[in-house]
């Protein structure tokens, strides 16, 4: 939206988004990690298997992204030369760092809710610790997430921002602007955040123009809608068993899938395709699975049909629970205890609870009214 109104804009983002880029319009400044490399490698496979557990996960990953640490910082100080904002996530807090070396405004993107409340705990935790702990548990994840990345950090803004090291506390918190770039509908908005922090609705990238191939457009055309399956950048250990799984579960509960995989593994009731808009596929289908990122979990949700989630760590059970308790889906069914019986079982009650199905379709339509782009940009605009 920036780019079409004719700002100039720079995504700092690994190298295989460089089509998408492109496509939209924008300059790319290639990290040179890749988030599918970590998460193949043995660290990254024990951080899958880390579940809900924050110590866990911020330690995984502080391990995994330690060594190539310096680097990944210098390559976000070079895109982020010459620009007049910056917008960023809050892990880090990176727009901070950059904006106060480059004496520009920033504003922090959170994908799932961050800011503390009393009216539920951070996303990390698995559940409500009374008000007065729900608030402190986002001040532990906080903590727990600076101390890890200060032994980094502290000299990057030395050595190459000229800044001084911040205290053993952390930053300060100061107070952005905030843009939750997902809907109150999803996450109601708690009446405890301040007004720095907003709910923009979902950020979507709708590709109007999309063709699907061939064989694509003939299967959907060949039978009732089938199920979505696939897991995004989660890769798992043993993905043969995993597709071997998930054909099961289709099987056992009489459903066509659509899968993401290998097309070549295709047969007459799955279809294995790469890389398919979601805004596209999702609502022709009779349910998504997925394991709980904040992005699919939004085209999953946003597309009025019924999701089964899979979550493997960090806020993807957040997400899943969330889906559940929007009765937009059936109970989540954790990866680390994925069965074809319990895949089939949950995918059975997605596809036949008319309940689920109207809950869905209900909340769709309210997402699809919602322009979070619009509303970002309009709030980015008052910097």
């Amino acid at each position: 939206a920036l780019a079409a109104r004719g700002d100039r804009v720079r995504l700092v983002a690994a190298a295989r988004y460089a089509p998408l880029a492109r496509a939209s319009g924008l300059e790319l400044v290639p990290l040179t990690v890749d988030p599918t490399e970590i998460l193949t490698s043995d660290a990254g496979q024990e951080l899958l298997a880390g579940g809900r557990n924050p110590v866990r996960f911020l330690t995984g990953f502080r391990r995994i992204l330690g060594p190539s640490a310096r680097r990944l910082l210098d390559e976000c100080l070079a895109g982020s030369r010459g620009a007049d904002l910056l917008l960023g996530p809050t892990l880090g807090l990176l727009p901070r760092h950059l904006g106060e070396h480059l004496d520009v405004p920033w504003a922090l993107v959170h994908f799932q809710p961050s800011q503390p409340t009393a009216a539920f705990p951070h996303p990390f935790v698995p559940r409500s610790l009374g008000g007065p702990g729900n608030r402190a548990s986002f001040a532990a994840v906080d903590q727990i997430a600076w101390q890890l990345s200060r032994p980094f950090l502290n000299p990057w803004r030395r050595d190459a921002l000229g800044l001084r090291p911040l205290p053993l506390r952390g930053a300060p918190r100061d107070e952005p602007l905030v843009l939750g770039c997902f809907s109150e509908h999803v996450v109601p908005r708690p009446p405890d955040w301040p007004p720095h922090v907003h709910l923009t609705g979902y950020w979507t990238l709708d590709e109007p123009s999309y063709r699907p191939p061939d064989d694509l457009a003939a299967f959907l055309a060949d039978g009732p809608p089938p199920v979505y399956v696939g897991f995004g950048s989660m890769v798992p250990k043993d993905a043969r068993l995993t597709g071997l799984t998930v054909r099961t579960a289709l099987r056992l509960a009489g459903l066509r899938g659509v899968v993401q995989g290998d097309p070549d593994t295709s047969d007459d009731d799955v279809l294995a395709v790469r890389d398919v808009p979601h805004t596209w596929l999702f609502p022709r289908m009779a349910a998504v699975v997925h394991h709980g990122g904040a992005g699919t979990t939004a085209a999953g949700l946003r597309a009025g049909v019924p999701s089964v989630v899979t979550p493997f760590f960090g806020d993807q059970p957040y997400w899943a629970d969330r889906v559940t308790a929007l009765g937009a889906g059936p109970r989540p069914v954790p990866f680390r205890a994925l069965t074809a019986p319990r895949l089939a079982a949950a995918l059975r009650k997605a596809t036949t609870s008319e309940d689920i199905r109207k809950n869905a379709a209900t909340l769709g339509a309210r997402l699809r009214a919602e322009n979070g782009v619009a509303r970002a940009v309009e709030l980015l605009d008052r910097l």
